[in-house]
């Protein structure tokens, strides 16, 4: 869709973006993305959101039609397995480069996708974009993730993971030997003060807990086996990243990227291994593990046998 914009006299000499902000109703970071996409023009010429309007310009302003980055797109993911298909809730082994949920500024596949995709019918508490998610995976993670079924069990398993009686077992590749061999790390966690995207280790952060032991050390790595008494965004990463125990491959987290690339790493060594709790019907525990995927498997055999 395409309009036509007359610059009254009062906002003369205002930046593109404020007027188009306040003529559209619309708000100032929408109207800079529309100048950032070449969609505001100026007798043919395209606008930057920075440049000052004269009273009387008609300008053309081109919205395009958006995807509502909240939709759920109905797509299979062919890496996506069910290690547990239950009446109340399903158990799937989660492949890297899959979002659990849509979110503002994801695109790719997610697991409420899939799971429609493969006839599945989950509960529809919580949001609509995540509906049936009573715990998230990053995107860069894979492994073991439970998906409930039912309303009943999204109350229940909701319950679990916030009163942190659902075990959570990863395991990881972390660059370097943690000293001790087994330990916890006791530190609050927050967003990193200088970068929206990223979390930290702060003193006003959210209490986040994280518990230890090396299983197999490399030299240069080790492989630790790991259990979150919290849930944190990005917490395994934070935290042994804040230990300078980055996990390999984690670019984000200041991990060596030669390192990584001699592992044959595109993404951290993180995968969520084991997932336990209690069955939100029965009461009976339940105990699912997720097989190391192929990148995974081949950057540990790589350290196994000594090449690195």
């Amino acid at each position: 869709m395409t309009e036509q914009v007359h610059v009254p006299v009062d906002l003369a000499g205002e930046r593109v973006d404020s007027a188009l902000a306040h003529l559209l109703g619309m708000s100032r970071s929408s109207a800079a993305l529309l100048c950032s996409e070449g969609n505001v023009r100026l007798n043919g010429a395209a606008l930057g959101k920075a440049d000052k309007l004269r009273a009387g310009s008609l300008l053309e302003v081109t919205i395009p039609v958006r995807r509502d980055p909240l939709a759920v797109i109905v797509e299979p993911v062919e890496d996506l397995k069910i290690l547990l298909d239950d009446e109340s809730f399903v158990v799937i082994d989660k492949p890297v480069g899959v979002a659990a949920h849509p979110s503002p500024g994801w695109v790719g596949p997610t697991v409420v996708g899939a799971l429609a995709a493969a006839g599945y019918r989950i509960s529809t508490s919580g949001a609509q974009e995540r509906a049936g998610i009573v715990h998230r995976l990053d995107v860069g993670t894979s492994g073991a993730m439970v998906v409930a079924k039912t309303e009943a069990a999204y109350t229940v398993l909701k319950r679990a993971f916030k009163e942190r009686t659902v075990e959570k077992v990863y395991h990881a590749i972390v660059q370097g030997l943690p000293d001790p061999l087994r330990g916890t790390i006791d530190a609050p966690i927050g967003r990193h003060p200088g970068h929206d995207w990223r979390f930290a280790v702060i003193e006003d952060g959210r209490p986040s807990i994280t518990r230890y032991e090396v299983l197999e050390a490399f030299g240069r790595a080790a492989l630790l086996e790991v259990h979150l008494e919290t849930g944190r965004t990005h917490q395994i990463r934070v935290h042994f990243s804040a230990l300078r125990h980055p996990c390999a491959g984690d670019l984000t987290y200041g991990a060596d990227p030669k390192f990584a690339a001699e592992l044959g790493l595109t993404r951290q060594w993180l995968h969520a291994r084991q997932l336990g709790f209690s069955h939100p019907r029965t009461g009976d525990w339940v105990e699912v593990v997720s097989e190391y995927p192929e990148d995974l498997s081949y950057a540990l055999s790589a350290l196994q046998s000594g090449l690195h």
